[in-house]
């Protein structure tokens, strides 16, 4: 059997968490997905009874849904294969113009990995198979904030301050997210898009370069699906800037949508609070901001996958990369001042923490949180483990 087989999602986007799964799309253009699943099923269930197999295979599961999968787990990690679905491709192509355009240093990749980060660790709202916020959805809505606020994002920091800040007065209740602005529930199955309100000189630039973007990216429909399908109304609604008729929302149920409204409410009140205190005291706000993240990434090592680990720090040294803790201003921001906190979540004078020794006591909590993000799997190849420690810190 002939596959092409690629890989998408967080791992080559290089925004993924230690504890992320593996996305591949194979291809066998002679055959049909059902078919092509079940070859697959019948090869990896042959590995998992080698007693001599180089990879330790388990838990092979074939799933007959309208996107057919096959699921595995490699050496502890979850790997989902999808079968000539070439929609994630286009995702990862659409996702990497986006960081290019946006620049500054791969804010957008950057401010992922940390949204990311406090969703999954902290609040408990990232896993579509959970009824909660699926991967694309977030990366969609973190998008939406860089094309509103682009000109005053200076770190992930500051992403993550806005992200929560604007999310959680969003009226969910009435409205859902688009690429292009708010769209008024009331008016589906039409997307009517409302003015978001909120333009700079180079709004329109982006909007412009976001719907050629787009198109351009836009996989074209397979035999099996319909051009007029339309966009269904859930509880969390958020319209794919590659699909309209899309609604990246449909996976959190009625509970959790109440769950991560309250906790987009908490944390933008927590983080607002926190960038007002006093700079003797910010970085161990920080550090209990992010206290799971901390305590779950500072190890270094994944818990669930055993075998021979990797030693961050000697792998770093030997190939020039800075120790992990050299430079508190390699961190993930890089101008707290220019953090605006809402007067809805308290109010903060920019004035109060404009020196340059409160500057370097911010980096310097923001640089743990940072830190902590670049341990990665071992079960992963040593080629993206370099890389995204390369990525990360640089």
């Amino acid at each position: 059997m002939y596959l092409d087989v690629f890989p998408f999602g967080s791992v080559p986007l290089k925004t993924y968490l230690p504890d992320g799964d593996i996305d591949l799309a194979a291809f066998g253009y002679t055959c049909s997905d059902e078919s092509l699943a079940n070859e697959v099923r019948a090869i990896l269930e042959s590995e998992e009874r080698r007693e001599d197999a180089e990879f330790e295979i388990k838990d092979v599961q074939y799933i007959n849904a309208e996107v057919k999968l096959v699921k595995c787990f490699v050496q502890n990690i979850v790997v989902d294969i999808s079968f000539n679905q070439i929609g994630g491709l286009y995702t990862l192509c659409f996702l990497e113009q986006v960081d290019q355009r946006f620049e500054k240093t791969h804010l957008f990749k950057r401010s992922i990995v940390l949204i990311k980060a406090w969703c999954y660790y902290e609040s408990r709202i990232l896993g579509a198979h959970h009824g909660l916020i699926s991967t694309y959805a977030l990366e969609t809505l973190v998008l939406y904030i860089f094309h509103l606020f682009h000109e005053s994002l200076d770190g992930p920091l500051a992403v993550l301050y806005r992200f929560l800040d604007y999310y959680s007065k969003f009226d969910w209740d009435n409205r859902g997210i688009s690429l292009h602005g708010p769209i008024s529930l009331s008016s589906l199955p039409e997307l009517v898009t409302d003015s978001s309100g909120i333009h700079d000189d180079c709004f329109l630039e982006r909007e412009k370069f976001l719907r050629e973007c787009a198109q351009m990216f836009t996989a074209p429909p397979r035999n099996n699906e319909r051009n007029t399908r339309p966009f269904p109304r859930k509880f969390l609604n958020i319209v794919d800037p590659l699909k309209q008729s899309n609604n990246l929302g449909r996976s959190v149920s009625k509970g959790n949508f109440y769950r991560i409204r309250s906790a987009f409410d908490l944390g933008a009140r927590k983080l607002g609070k926190i960038l007002q205190v006093p700079a003797s005291s910010i970085v161990d706000e920080v550090n209990q901001f992010f206290r799971s993240t901390l305590k779950r990434n500072l190890g270094r090592v994944r818990p669930d996958v055993q075998g021979t680990a990797v030693n961050l720090n000697i792998e770093r040294d030997n190939k020039g990369y800075p120790p992990l803790h050299s430079n508190p201003c390699e961190d993930l921001s890089y101008q707290l001042s220019s953090i605006n906190i809402s007067d809805n979540h308290g109010s903060l004078k920019q004035e109060e923490h404009s020196s340059s020794g409160e500057h370097q006591e911010m980096k310097s909590a923001s640089h743990l949180v940072t830190s902590s993000l670049v341990s990665v799997s071992n079960g992963m190849s040593t080629k993206v483990h370099k890389e995204v420690v390369n990525f990360v810190l640089i």
